[in-house]
């Protein structure tokens, strides 16, 4: 088995098949140093989020080390983009050539013989400013980049809505045991005020009042609680009503409503679906 030049296999003998042709010579693997024209940029000018961005994607696409910038090769590409720029949009070439200036200054500086520096300490890179920004914006634009991938309500999903059509008809709450009792305490003390002496012998039928009660509630939307009854027939008569009137509710053939808390109590015949 054949091995290239840096211990690795060969290109014939991994794939005979190049990955592009360079001048009519077969192109096996990508170059390293790869120069990006400035006609290049044309298609992704406002990609560039500034003059950091254009600058770390030069370095990062060249692989150059970040920490030992060449500034020669980086200042003349940069400047080569910076004309491209400044053709196209002179608002945005404003902070370009600023960062163009810097590279300038730092290459310029770096001619130069380096400062005398404390005894025990080394000379200060003038590179230094420039590789801590770029550094920074580098481990802030892949935070951003974190933080776009998480799922985001609106662009990866939708809420959930539900719309529930109110029903038009109207729903009386549940009368309370404690509202039925007091009706029927109050029914009761109206009943002793009428009381009469006369003793008789009656037999009294409670489906006999349950029929009484559904007639009374025939063909009408609703009765007052205190309407199916009649004091004046004594106690006897009403204690059988209000069981008939029970019983009619428990086979839920009456409705006991009320509109609200402490309102008038109201009977209606059930309508059944």
């Amino acid at each position: 088995m054949g091995l290239g030049p840096a211990g690795g296999l060969s290109p014939e003998v991994i794939d005979q098949v190049a990955l592009a042709r360079l001048y009519g010579e077969p192109l096996f693997a990508l170059p390293t140093d790869l120069y990006i024209p400035p006609d290049a940029l044309e298609v992704f000018l406002e990609a560039f989020e500034g003059p950091l961005d254009l600058l770390l994607y030069l370095i990062r696409k060249q692989n150059f080390n970040i920490l030992d910038i060449p500034m020669a090769g980086l200042t003349r590409q940069y400047l080569s983009y910076v004309d491209e720029v400044r053709t196209r949009n002179l608002e945005l070439a404003a902070e370009y050539l600023l960062m163009a200036a810097m590279l300038i200054e730092i290459k310029s500086r770096m001619l130069l013989p380096p400062k005398k520096a404390v005894e025990g300490q080394e000379p200060e890179d003038p590179r230094a400013e420039l590789v801590r920004r770029l550094l920074e914006y580098e481990q802030t634009k892949l935070a951003a980049a974190a933080l776009n991938a998480l799922p985001q309500a609106g662009r990866d999903f939708l809420k959930a809505q539900v719309h529930i059509e109110q029903s038009l008809q109207t729903r009386f709450p549940d009368v309370d045991v404690g509202d039925l009792q007091s009706a029927w305490r109050d029914i009761l003390r109206r009943a002793k005020l009428v009381q009469h002496h006369r003793i008789t012998r009656e037999e009294l039928s409670v489906r006999e009042y349950m029929s009484m009660v559904l007639k009374t509630l025939q063909g009408r939307r609703f009765v007052e609680f205190e309407e199916l009854f009649q004091p004046e027939k004594g106690s006897t008569v009403l204690v059988v009503t209000f069981i008939a009137l029970l019983e009619l509710a428990k086979e839920t053939l009456v409705e006991i409503t009320q509109a609200e808390a402490f309102a008038p109590i109201y009977v209606r015949l059930a309508f059944k679906g």
